[in-house]
């Protein structure tokens, strides 16, 4: 099942949320959407799930158009909101035949699912417990589960590891990783790693716009105009001065006398840094280019100004 959004516009009040996106999501793909906060995934999220209709544009799933077949799309969608809303005082088990029969399962059918969700998501140990009773981690399989009971073409998954401690997001991962083998799946996302381990193929929205949209290997190559340099000192210097070299674009402070220094793309800093050692009789410990980073240009991207 494919995703198309063609001219996708929605605006409150006098603020477009979405401004005019377009893009196709082919049968199979796992898709990183990515941007900051207030970029408009979300908004974008709720129309291909047919929770907001848009102002303008349309949105096509599975071949259905979400405003003439809302009930025919959200059959084959499976849907993970950001805040993953769940009732806190059912059992796993009451839970999710409660979201099953929703979607029109019944009887046998009904009880196997339910059984085949808790086994795949991993909520065999608490399965008897209330929801209210699970950790964060827990409470976010039982929204994955929920929007698997019907078994869906689609997955739109808004933030799904937000919140959770590194063992719980990898588990996470791995889930995501097993249910998207057969499944087409949207999923936004602050952490880069998860894109990385995830993706194939990345869209990065920033002030409703789509900034960027392409094979990730190929994002990485073509849109890092950037290098990074991490440098340690033998004690402590301004940031400004580090700031005020030749080439230099953006410098971070970390611990123990270290700085993340971000180049303009177009120098080399480190003859740079070099000389700015030696003008100022400082030791340098350590400098080492870093590898072009998604957060690199994630920064980059969401920094241009979208008209």
């Amino acid at each position: 099942m494919s995703l198309q959004l063609k001219n996708l516009t929605k605006i409150y009040g006098t603020q477009k949320a979405v401004n005019n996106i377009s893009f196709d999501i082919k049968a199979g793909e796992i898709v990183g959407f990515l941007g900051p906060n207030g970029a408009g995934k979300s908004t974008t999220m709720k129309i291909v799930t047919c929770f907001l209709p848009p102002s303008d544009g349309e949105a096509w799933v599975g071949g259905y158009n979400v405003v003439e077949k809302p009930m025919e799309v959200k059959q084959i969608t499976g849907y993970l909101p950001e805040h993953n809303p769940l009732y806190l005082d059912l059992y796993v088990h009451e839970y999710l035949a409660f979201i099953g029969k929703i979607y029109g399962l019944r009887g046998q059918h009904l009880k196997q699912r339910v059984n085949e969700i808790v086994d795949l998501c991993g909520l065999n140990p608490e399965q008897n417990k209330k929801i209210e009773a699970l950790s964060k981690g827990y409470r976010q399989r039982v929204g994955l589960a929920q929007a698997l009971i019907h078994d869906p073409e689609i997955l739109i998954l808004d933030e799904p590891t937000s919140g959770l401690d590194p063992n719980q997001l990898v588990e996470i991962r791995k889930l995501i990783k097993t249910i998207a083998e057969q499944k087409t799946v949207l999923f936004s996302t602050h952490i880069m790693q998860e894109v990385q381990a995830l993706c194939d193929r990345v869209i990065v929205i920033n002030k409703g716009a789509i900034v960027a949209d392409d094979k990730l290997d190929r994002i990485l190559l073509s849109q890092g105009n950037t290098a990074t340099i991490s440098v340690q000192f033998e004690r402590d210097v301004e940031v400004h001065l580090l700031k005020s070299l030749r080439g230099v674009k953006e410098v971070e402070a970390m611990e123990g006398f270290k700085y993340k220094v971000t180049s303009d793309g177009t120098t080399d800093v480190r003859p740079e840094i070099f000389r700015f050692a030696a003008d100022n009789n400082l030791s340098l410990i350590g400098l080492k280019q870093e590898e072009n980073s998604l957060e690199n240009i994630f920064r980059d991207l969401t920094q241009v100004n979208v008209s």
